[in-house]
């Protein structure tokens, strides 16, 4: 207890260690150490935020139609403060929503729940002024009749929208209209750029002098101390073996989980998925587009097709079949012996190493002519980069949770199980709560949204490490740039 006290007394004096450097360990060491705690954040890859293909802040969960309508509630909420940690990473552009011809739902079932969330929306704002990241709300979202969308069409596309209305010039050009019902919904659901995120956070991290960052580090094992206050960490860096001592443990290690709860021999439920996105190069566009989205359900032939857009006609495309985005046996879960769910191998080589080229060309092709009965002119887009993969953990046993955060046991050890970025910040809050309450942190310590470290990085610093990364990961510059021209354009 005399351990306890002194570390309530001197905040400072608690030694964090986050093993992990996705998104979710990252943003929380980012956090953690804004606030003065001291962390040492501990990734098995040689830089920040290179997993699962993140391309959308899911401000409202307006792509998932099954989703409960809470989840959506607690998506917009967090995806509002996601947005003001990391504004340089967002893609300020649309998301346009489509239900196709063949689709079983109609476009005016989604809007009981946008009403809902443009009020829910109205109410942040409220709460906080500088919540307001999503534009006003009165155009949270805006309906687009086929009518609208024929004279929109005999527009030119602009290089600077201005409206909703300029926003959609393209997809009334060149979508073909007969392929879907009407109308058409366009959303302020915003891109999130993965390498700009990546940068943000590598770059806050090196700023400040509460954390320690180890890349190219893998843990070996971790083991309670005799005195079970602390957590003794074996890990490996640049050949060497090493030990360190830690008086709290976040697992952030994404869909290997498992694995640092096997050490510690804690059960958990999780479900482990993998997926992966195509990038495409359409030269014959010079259009910025917003996003669209062609509902679809989800591992059919006809499952929902994403059509993300970057600078320089190239295209980050889902497709949510087993031959394209999701894979046959690519989700799997947890069992009795282990909380790791184990993927198959063939899995594992595609993260850990390389794909083939054979399956490169085979499944990028796929998820072009997957896009091309609603976008024609598309099919003359060629592979552009290698794919967006990795794989998500989603704690439980339902696969279509999308809003969730942190788990703990004991009074020193928790897990961040997002499976979404957005649900970062709530994470950390909850972790701090925690700390608190277990007389580990002062009480005066509490959960924040101010980062002046984080949010004093410039946009030219972080322009020049997010091209950085793209080139270290061999992706084209252009996915380290932002499609939109600027915030008001939204």
């Amino acid at each position: 207890m005399a351990e306890e006290k002194k570390q309530a007394d001197h905040p400072n004096s608690l030694n964090v260690a986050i093993v992990g450097g996705g998104i979710a360990g990252a943003s929380i060491a980012l956090y953690l150490s804004e606030l003065g705690i001291n962390v040492s954040l501990l990734e098995k890859g040689p830089s920040l935020v290179n997993g699962p293909p993140i391309c959308h802040l899911h401000a409202g969960g307006n792509l998932y139609r099954e989703i409960s309508e809470q989840q959506c509630l607690t998506l917009l909420a967090q995806s509002v403060d996601l947005l003001r940690l990391y504004p340089f990473a967002a893609d300020y552009r649309p998301t346009v929503l489509a239900v196709p011809e063949h689709d079983s739902g109609t476009p005016l079932q989604l809007l009981p729940r946008l009403h809902k969330l443009q009020s829910e929306y109205q109410r942040l704002i409220d709460q906080d002024s500088k919540n307001k990241v999503l534009g006003d709300s009165q155009d949270y979202f805006r309906l687009f009749e086929r009518e609208e969308l024929e004279a929109l069409a005999l527009q030119e596309p602009l290089q600077n929208p201005q409206s909703l209305a300029q926003w959609m010039i393209p997809v009334a050009k060149y979508v073909d209209l007969d392929k879907l019902k009407f109308p058409l919904i366009m959303v302020q659901e915003y891109g999130l750029n993965l390498f700009r995120l990546s940068a943000s956070c590598t770059l806050s991290l090196q700023e400040n002098d509460h954390c320690q960052l180890f890349t190219n580090t893998t843990v070996n094992n971790i083991v309670a101390s005799e005195s079970k206050q602390s957590w003794i960490i074996d890990y490996q860096q640049g050949g060497i073996n090493k030990q360190a001592e830690f008086d709290y443990l976040i697992n952030a290690a994404g869909f290997r989980s498992g694995v640092i709860d096997d050490m510690l021999g804690f059960k958990r439920d999780r479900l482990v998925e993998f997926k992966a996105a195509y990038v495409a190069r359409w030269s014959d566009c010079n259009s910025l587009w917003p996003e669209v989205v062609f509902f679809g359900e989800r591992g059919t032939p006809n499952g929902m097709a994403q059509f993300t857009p970057y600078p320089g006609g190239y295209f980050q495309l889902h497709g949510m079949t087993e031959d394209i985005t999701l894979f046959e046996q690519g989700l799997v879960a947890s069992n009795e012996q282990s909380a790791q769910p184990r993927l198959a191998d063939k899995f594992i080589h595609k993260i850990d190493f390389q794909w083939s080229e054979e399956e490169i060309i085979e499944r990028t092709q796929r998820s072009i002519n997957h896009l091309t009965p609603y976008i024609p002119s598309f099919q003359s887009a060629q592979i552009g980069a290698k794919p967006l993969f990795g794989a998500q953990q989603i704690p439980g046993g339902e696969p279509s949770l999308r809003a969730a955060t942190v788990s703990f046991v004991g009074a020193r050890y928790a897990r961040c199980e997002t499976v979404k970025a957005s649900s970062v910040l709530t994470s950390a809050d909850e972790i701090v709560e925690q700390m608190i309450a277990q007389n580990l942190l002062a009480a005066e310590i509490k959960p924040s949204r101010y980062f002046p470290i984080t949010q004093g990085i410039s946009e030219q610093a972080i322009n020049e490490q997010a091209e950085k990364l793209a080139q270290q990961r061999h992706y084209p510059l252009s996915l380290a740039h932002l499609n939109s021209a600027k915030h008001s354009a939204a």
